[in-house]
């Protein structure tokens, strides 16, 4: 029984998760379709896709820790490697966050599209480095990473959505109303 074993259950929890709230993020944004599009590019790529792939990321670790594996040294190295991609990607969207024209960024949102996924990102390379010596503790410390991975995505969907319901709906509507 490899040290992975106890987790299967977290694992098909979390990743459940993570593939239901990705098909969900597939409907709203066919919902809102008949919105114009952005002025900017950048922006979907700062604001949107960013939460398909945390929800992504959390169903990539979910499948690599609940694999078969013979070992835990290979999924580990597995998360570091997730890790420091996520790392890299964190930093493209903060470019993409500074470069976007259609909305001026405030704390939250540097908060939960780059900060917090820097953090999470972060403990997972951690994770990948403690694990050699601290091995029960590290499936804990990815563990988290996957619930803040998850929650961010939560955090962002749900930032999107209203944003798109609240704001850019009403401004579409009263510019698409006839003059009287």
């Amino acid at each position: 029984m490899t040290a992975l074993a106890g987790w299967q259950n977290f694992y098909v929890i979390v990743g459940s998760s993570a593939g239901g709230l990705t098909g969900l993020q597939f409907v709203v944004m066919a919902l809102v379709a008949d919105l114009p599009l952005t002025r900017d590019p950048q922006t979907a790529g700062a604001f949107s896709t960013p939460t398909v792939v945390h929800f992504g990321v959390v169903l990539l670790l979910s499948g690599i820790l609940s694999a078969p594996w013979s070992g835990i040294a290979a999924p580990m190295i597995l998360c570091g490697v997730v890790g420091a991609a996520g790392f890299v990607y964190t930093a493209i969207v903060m470019r993409r966050l500074r470069a976007q024209s259609d909305y001026q960024p405030v704390f939250e949102d540097w908060l939960f599209h780059v900060l917090l996924p820097f953090a999470a990102y972060a403990i997972l390379m951690a994770a990948a480095v403690a694990a050699r010596s601290h091995m029960a503790e590290a499936l804990f410390i990815v563990a988290a990473a996957a619930m803040l991975l998850l929650f961010i995505g939560i955090h962002n969907a749900w930032d999107t959505a209203t944003y798109l319901v609240y704001v850019r709906r009403p401004e579409h509507r009263k510019n698409s109303e006839p003059p009287r």
